[in-house]
């Protein structure tokens, strides 16, 4: 139920209104899977056959991505593209990491490891 995204020419409506103004009219709720949702990440580490807690889930959304993931169990990883802005380090969801990009992510990976 992502409010927006963010488009090459801005800010654009994502899937939530859409849902919103449907279910209104339809006067029936709507049935979701995805994120922030946990059984969507139990889903994917089901798939992966691997530890919640071996997952990372990289995303540029603060709540969707980096607290649905952290709900689940996963490590939730924020990168600095896309929707993030720096309000939200300030939030109540802490990310495990936070990356300038996903191309840092190999540092970080190498850097846990010794």
């Amino acid at each position: 139920m992502t409010r927006y995204w963010l488009a090459a020419d801005g800010i654009a409506l994502d899937v939530a209104p859409f849902v919103v103004a449907l279910e209104h009219a339809s006067q029936r709720k709507a049935l979701l899977f995805g994120k922030p949702a946990r059984p969507f990440f139990q889903a994917a580490v089901e798939k992966l056959g691997l530890p919640a807690a071996h997952v990372v889930m990289i995303g540029d959304d603060i709540e969707a991505d980096v607290g649905g993931a952290q709900t689940a169990g996963l490590i939730g990883a924020l990168v600095k593209t896309g929707k993030f802005r720096p309000a939200d380090l300030a939030g109540t969801i802490i990310p495990d990491m936070v990356l300038a990009s996903v191309a840092d992510l190999p540092g970080w990976w190498n850097w846990q490891g010794t």
